[in-house]
């Protein structure tokens, strides 16, 4: 069959050849990543509060701790694309995966360290990085590659329940924080502390955040080309949102909550802060603090609020993707290398020259990745890093499973290279075939927020 017919989506008859036709990227996916960058860029540079009255902004409103538990949702999926989709990889495969996860955790870190260094460690940072946090995340994952949607969802909803418990109690017997952002001198001096801050005090906790990558990982083993099921996530997540923020307001303003933490001492003013913007840790005073639903609290109803957020984005995103992929084209671009994206919109912050016009800055810095990001794909294809991170991962999992150096699709003799079809959708071409799915570029699980 020719190239042109492969393109065009034409049956493919033979098994073998059904595992080497690649396949449209899931470019809702991608989209509602971008979208989460967006949101990311918008909590960095923008205000978070009215400074006559106090009260959140918008941004702040819709943006804060929901687009981190986005773009963890969406690591989750990647993760399990990349190891084999609704039929997760077994043996040297799985084995090779896994691997290949701690090269791409380390990459990350890496970056996430060469940023640090660059952030001025005097005062609060322009940014807090999620990026040593998600290097976190990917080797949590690596025990549960190999189970199943139901598997990870009772994962997802233990880590939910349990870890709030341990965010609680644990703090005060835990170190202090080395840094906003740790760097290698920080781990030098201080390993014990910025392991605790990685797993359960720091910004982005990565015992609460398993909720997320573990859901995530589910949804990838789930058929998610189906608009049925494209369409139950969207329903579940605003369900769940809705369930776990009208949970907690009954919990604190008419079951008695409030005043129950007013009367641990805190001030009135103090408590409204502390529900709008979430408390620095969650004191350990009363079992009360567990109904507040603010995001980045990481409270059981916060996670679940911000769960449900980031599967109504997603599913969303997969149902206008069936019918106008096209018009999602230039947030799909971004979706695609957030790694990248996030990490230069990171360097520039350190700078600090954004204080002073938030909104001339903001517009700056999504223009500038709008553009970047659609060139560097209409003419390159797979960002930067990611490609960088990609190469070794899956360089190791060759090593891992003996498989060719080098193996070309038959579509294309240029490896990794997207492809534009009529209808605006996006397919690439990649030696490694998982499934139907790709690593590359598009779900590769290298990516970043706030």
């Amino acid at each position: 069959m020719s190239s042109d017919k492969v393109l065009q989506g034409a049956a493919v008859d033979t098994p073998a050849a059904m595992n080497k036709r690649p396949r449209k990227r899931l470019i809702g996916i991608d989209a509602a990543r971008g979208l989460a960058l967006i949101g990311l860029m918008a909590i960095h540079i923008l205000p978070n509060y009215d400074e006559e009255t106090g009260d959140p902004t918008l941004v702040w409103q819709l943006f804060s701790g929901d687009s981190a538990a986005l773009f963890a949702l969406l690591a989750g999926v990647g993760l399990a694309l990349s190891s084999g989709g609704r039929t997760p990889h077994r043996g040297r495969q799985m084995t090779g995966g896994r691997v290949s996860l701690v090269v791409r955790a380390a990459l990350i870190a890496v970056v996430a360290l060469v940023i640090a260094s660059l952030m001025p460690q005097n005062g609060e940072p322009p940014a807090y990085s999620i990026l040593m946090y998600y290097a976190a995340f990917f080797l949590l994952a690596i025990p549960f590659l190999q189970l199943g949607p139901k598997a990870l969802f009772i994962g997802a909803a233990v880590f939910g329940i349990v870890s709030p418990l341990l965010l609680q109690q644990l703090p005060p017997v835990l170190p202090d924080w080395a840094s906003y952002n740790p760097t290698v001198e920080h781990i030098l001096a201080d390993p014990a502390s910025v392991a605790s801050q990685l797993l359960l005090t720091g910004t982005y906790p990565a015992l609460p955040y398993m909720t997320y990558i573990l859901a995530g990982l589910g949804l990838g083993r789930l058929d998610l080309r189906n608009t049925r099921v494209q369409a139950a996530i969207a329903g579940l997540g605003a369900a769940l949102a809705i369930l776990a923020n009208t949970t907690s307001y009954v919990l604190l303003y008419a079951a008695g909550g409030y005043q129950a933490l007013l009367d641990t001492g805190m001030t009135e003013d103090g408590l409204d802060e502390a529900i709008v913007y979430g408390p620095e840790l969650v004191p350990d005073t009363s079992g009360w603090w567990l109904a507040i639903a603010t995001p980045h609290a990481n409270m059981p109803l916060a996670i679940a609020g911000s769960l449900g957020m980031a599967l109504l984005a997603a599913g969303l995103f997969l149902l206008i993707a069936n019918r106008a992929g096209r018009w999602l084209i230039p947030l799909a671009a971004m979706g695609a290398m957030t790694l990248t994206l996030y990490s230069v919109h990171l360097v520039a912050l350190s700078f600090e020259l954004h204080y002073y016009e938030p909104v001339l800055w903001f517009l700056a810095h999504l223009a500038a990745a709008v553009a970047f990001a659609w060139a560097w794909n209409h003419w390159i294809g797979q960002g930067p890093l990611e490609k960088i991170v990609s190469l070794a991962a899956k360089g190791t999992r060759r090593l891992v499973t003996g498989a060719p150096n080098s193996m070309k699709s038959p579509t294309s003799p240029h490896s990794g290279a997207p492809v534009r079809t009529s209808r605006g959708t996006i397919m690439y071409t990649d030696g490694e075939d998982h499934a139907g799915y790709t690593d590359q570029p598009a779900n590769d699980p290298d990516t970043t927020t706030r």
